[in-house]
């Protein structure tokens, strides 16, 4: 009677511990399938002199040269995009970095900085100081952080090109011809 009652129960253990491995493995590739899906993760392009926001406010009033935000936030797929379509150009990246202090700012993050008047604020409250409630937002501010142009969305290089010629009329007063 032992016997049987020890061969019984190491099949049942054994049925248990088969059907926890199998479930295991399947929830394993249903994981490892799922990861295709996931947004891309998006962080500032690269290629950029892109500083914290606190840095830029104090750069823009040494070097008096207006200020670029870049809005964004770990997994927008949106910020990704516009990295990579328009982000990557040549043109942009010179025009950008000749003309303005350029901020990147993650909207969600809890990050601390002391802006030049010594306030104390996270990122994500500048994101909420600045209506950054969706990614990506472009924002280009004056010195004293005044708003001046905002993008929002997928920008591709002809939308930077255009915002960049707009900022410098407001700034100097000047038409294109």
């Amino acid at each position: 009677m032992t016997f049987e009652f020890d061969l019984v129960y190491l099949i049942y253990i054994g049925n248990i511990s088969l059907a926890c491995y199998a479930f295991f493995m399947r929830f394993l590739i249903v994981i490892l399938c799922c990861l295709n899906w996931l947004p891309v993760l998006a962080d500032k392009p690269a290629g950029y002199p892109f500083v914290t926001f606190d840095k830029a406010m104090q750069q823009a009033s040494v070097q008096n040269k207006p200020i670029f935000v870049y809005f964004g936030r770990y997994g927008c797929g949106y910020c990704d995009k516009t990295n990579k379509e328009a982000f990557s150009s040549q043109k942009v990246r010179e025009l950008y970095s000749k003309n303005y202090i350029l901020a990147y700012v993650d909207a969600e993050s809890g990050k601390r900085l002391r802006l030049p008047s010594g306030e104390r604020i996270t990122e994500r409250e500048v994101g909420t100081r600045y209506n950054a409630f969706a990614t990506p937002v472009f924002t280009f501010m004056t010195l004293n952080g005044e708003p001046l142009h905002r993008l929002v969305g997928v920008q591709r290089i002809e939308d930077l090109l255009s915002a960049d010629t707009e900022v410098q009329q407001k700034l100097h007063g000047t038409k294109k011809p």
